[in-house]
């Protein structure tokens, strides 16, 4: 039986070979058989697929404008109660000294948060404009520039800041300039709100009152991503 062993063995393997099933050979027929596939898609296969891509843009750019549009609102809501707020406390003057300014902040800030009892993260970041501003910065923060970024917050000063809604930002710590170009992509704001990056975090800050009105987690991407 051992003699033979061999020869069967070297049939068999010229018998595969001869009646195409090398497995290489399989998979590159494989290969062509797909490309053929795709090549003969019909103008009419072609046209709806792109139908699909163009309907599936249109629902995100539609979903992205209710989500800004109601954002908005409710911002709008958040400048109303401020401005009442703003006229409890005293009006400063230019000579106003260290002191006056100091006790007109802590006035302010009382006042505000007074009459926002209840607040919570997510009020005014709510999740469908979370979900289109972090689209805005995947889109915007990629590779270099995404390192860039995260190098960026992490040197900036911000350890011990609070991440609670309706709380003041400590006047110790540092606050980072938003790049100019995301701010391209993001809801325009009223004069008396900012955005700024605390680590993985965006807040939305009141830049006099100094108070973190609202933040969202996750706004940094940990990793580069194609995803849209």
């Amino acid at each position: 039986m051992a003699p033979g062993l061999p020869l069967y063995t070297g049939v068999k393997k010229e018998f595969i070979h001869r009646a195409g099933f090398n497995p290489a050979v399989r998979l590159a027929s494989s290969s062509v058989l797909l490309l053929l596939t795709i090549s003969v898609l019909s103008p009419a296969d072609l046209a709806s697929a792109q139908s699909q891509d163009a309907a599936a843009t249109q629902a995100q750019d539609a979903a992205a404008a209710q989500a800004i549009a109601a954002f908005n609102d409710r911002v709008n809501q958040y400048i109303k109660l401020r401005k009442k707020a703003e006229g409890l406390p005293s009006k400063l003057s230019k000579k106003s000294q260290p002191e006056q300014i100091d006790a007109n902040l802590a006035a302010l800030q009382a006042s505000i948060s007074s009459a926002r009892v209840g607040a919570k993260p997510g009020d005014i970041f709510a999740p469908d404009i979370a979900k289109v501003i972090r689209r805005a910065i995947r889109q915007e923060f990629r590779g270099e520039r995404l390192r860039k970024l995260r190098e960026t917050i992490r040197e900036a000063d911000a350890k011990g800041v609070p991440m609670r809604a309706n709380v003041s930002y400590p006047e110790t710590k540092e606050l980072i300039e938003m790049p100019p170009t995301l701010l391209l992509r993001l809801p325009v704001l009223p004069k008396e709100l900012q955005y700024r990056f605390v680590g993985g975090y965006l807040l939305l800050l009141d830049k006099e009152a100094r108070m973190i009105v609202d933040f969202m987690a996750g706004a940094v991407p940990r990793t580069t991503t194609s995803k849209r």
